[in-house]
């Protein structure tokens, strides 16, 4: 029975005692004073608990499994405020697209994003038109801790805080909630969080969260630069809404109590799950390296198949190149800086594609052409010089079986024309 109930029924029961009953022998004043006295501290107390007692707060942390659409591969979350009368999601996950300048700030990494507090009905709608399951894991809070947790949060609600600086893995939707969390439970979270890991790294979890959709996981793997490789504990993991799950449910309190008190499904999710981990894709990339060395190995007999297939892997190369580097030395997009790739896919194959044209123009073209051929290839094998290293170690090996054998075919189909000429 609710204690708001208990005091209700208790305040009755000492009124009630009261009518009706027989006159008692006459008592001391004195004694008579005290009594009456106990009996209002009695009353004062019983009223005092119910409006207390009425107005106890559930905090909950709501997690969102992923979607189909690319921004939603990486799930959601919120936390939800239940005050008996409403039920409140406060939301990091809100950003403006009428903000001044909001495209520029996307492409050079320096996003906003806001907190909106809304009826949870009004949250869960979308999810569950999108088939996306939704969970709540109710948190054993102190009513303490649950009011000022509730109290931080409508303060940062209001349009004058609720803005905030978005990172795509050190400062996000997920990671909002850890903070505000950590802050409610004194440092508690983060505590226990960085003691352990589960070996993930920022470019493993975003794999394998995008998996299912190839451009997607492609694209971050041969984005992310060594930055995205190194080790991560369980607070580094937490940018994962249900990593963030997986870790609360294991939480303990100072008392020994778990932190979730109880899960409560809300949505069914009914979505193609990622895989748990990031898959191992190796030996289709060492297969696809062997093949493309052959397909230019063998065009190399037909001198316009080959220069075509030559042309248009020295425009990929360029292309790519030129958007790594314009990515470290323009945006502030933190993990793609530094990328290895920039090897593999030199900005330099710009110049082999002008110098071909040029090359039968005059020997020195020739010459400058079948140079620059050869050290775009040897910058392709740097990338797996540096490998031997001791630096910071890029996971592009995959890369590197797909293209470093393209690179060896182009170089030797070119010297070996250059010979019989």
């Amino acid at each position: 029975m609710p204690i708001h109930a208990v005091s209700t029924v208790l305040l009755s029961v000492f009124m009630v005692s009261n009518v009706g009953r027989r006159a008692e022998p006459i008592v001391a004043p004195k004694r008579r004073s005290v009594i009456v006295l106990l009996r209002a501290l009695v009353v004062l107390c019983l009223l005092f608990i119910q409006p207390l007692s009425a107005s106890t707060i559930r905090v909950g942390v709501m997690t969102m499994q992923p979607g189909e659409i690319f921004w939603e591969r990486f799930g959601h979350n919120a936390i939800v405020i239940d005050d008996g009368t409403k039920t409140t999601s406060y939301n990091f996950g809100f950003f403006d697209l009428s903000e001044p300048g909001f495209v520029k700030n996307f492409l050079r990494g320096r996003m906003y994003y806001i907190l909106a507090a809304l009826p949870i009905e009004q949250d869960l709608a979308y999810y569950q038109q999108a088939g996306r399951g939704v969970s709540i894991q109710w948190l054993n809070l102190t009513p303490e801790q649950s009011k000022r947790l509730q109290e931080r949060l409508n303060y940062i609600a209001k349009p004058e805080n609720a803005r905030y600086r978005y990172e795509y893995f050190t400062n996000n939707c997920a990671s909002k909630v850890r903070d505000i969390l950590d802050e409610t439970l004194n440092g508690q979270l983060q505590k226990q969080m960085t003691s352990s890991s589960l070996g993930n790294t920022y470019r493993s979890e975003s794999v394998r969260l995008a998996w299912p959709a190839t451009w997607m996981f492609l694209g971050f793997d041969l984005a992310m630069s060594s930055h995205g490789d190194k080790p991560l504990n369980r607070w580094q993991d937490a940018f994962i809404p249900m990593r963030l799950a997986q870790s609360l449910s294991e939480t303990k309190l100072p008392n020994g109590k778990a932190l979730v008190s109880d899960v409560q499904n809300v949505l069914p999710h009914k979505l193609p799950t990622p895989p748990d981990e990031m898959p191992d894709w190796s030996l289709q990339a060492t297969f696809i390296g062997i093949a493309l060395a052959l397909l230019f190995s063998l065009a190399g007999q037909k001198p316009r198949l080959f220069n075509a297939l030559t042309l248009g892997f020295w425009f990929i190369s360029g292309l790519i190149g030129s958007a790594l580097l314009a990515i470290w030395l323009a945006t502030e997009h933190y993990f793609v800086h530094g990328n290895e790739n920039i090897l593999l896919f030199s900005p330099l194959a710009w110049l082999c594609i002008i110098l071909f044209l040029l090359r039968n123009r005059s020997p020195k073209w020739l010459s400058a052409f079948h140079l620059t051929v050869k050290l775009v290839a040897a910058l392709a094998a740097l990338a797996v010089i540096i490998k031997l290293l001791p630096l910071p170690q890029q996971s592009n090996i995959n890369w590197l079986l797909m293209f470093l054998p393209v690179h060896w075919a182009i170089t030797r189909q070119i010297n070996k024309a250059n010979v019989n000429k």
